[in-house]
């Protein structure tokens, strides 16, 4: 997802004052979790004393390691407000399912929110899916740095090899980014 998809999707959730589909979106992003991740976080993963973190760690269920990641601003906002409208409580998942407040959203639901975010600002939900938000900000990061160990990290990958294949980086990425180094 490009930046602009980003930032079309966080006005429109704004104007329309979806506090929890804002929160949910801005973690997304900016944790880089995998979608199972990101629903199962819990009021005190993010906001331990009542107000969001700089920086959270959650132990990801694919690999059972913990991966830390840091919250914008806006992120931190949207999941200040959040919280505080809905009257979530540490002990209970940030994001619960339908009717149960005592089971978190299904990745399913979360899948059908993206695909009604993207329509909702013309883009094709078919081209976009729950991993898009977690490749968004590794890949943009990746761009900008070329520190691939650093998006290794924060994607929680053990293998660099993983973590190459993920960002889809080609040899002539490589050396693009190798042509711009002098010794």
């Amino acid at each position: 997802m490009r930046p602009k998809h980003v930032w079309a999707i966080r006005t429109k959730l704004q104007v329309e004052g979806r506090t929890r589909d804002l929160a949910l979106f801005n973690l997304a992003v900016d944790s880089k979790l995998r979608g199972c991740d990101v629903v199962s976080i819990r009021v005190e993963d993010i906001a331990p004393r009542g107000y969001a973190v700089d920086r959270a760690s959650v132990r990801q269920k694919k690999t059972g390691h913990p991966v830390k990641f840091e919250l914008t601003d806006l992120t931190r906002q949207a999941l200040d407000e959040y919280p505080k409208a809905t009257g979530r409580q540490p002990g209970q998942f940030l994001f619960p399912g339908r009717g149960k407040s005592d089971r978190n959203m299904t990745t399913r639901q979360y899948a059908r929110l993206l695909s009604e975010w993207l329509t909702g600002i013309g883009l094709d939900a078919l081209q976009f899916g729950t991993h898009s938000l977690r490749r968004t900000k590794a890949t943009l990061i990746y761009k900008k740095t070329g520190n691939l160990r650093a998006v290794q990290l924060l994607l929680g990958h053990t293998k660099i090899e993983s973590t190459v294949r993920y960002l889809g980086i080609e040899v002539d990425d490589a050396l693009a980014i190798a042509e711009q180094v002098d010794v």
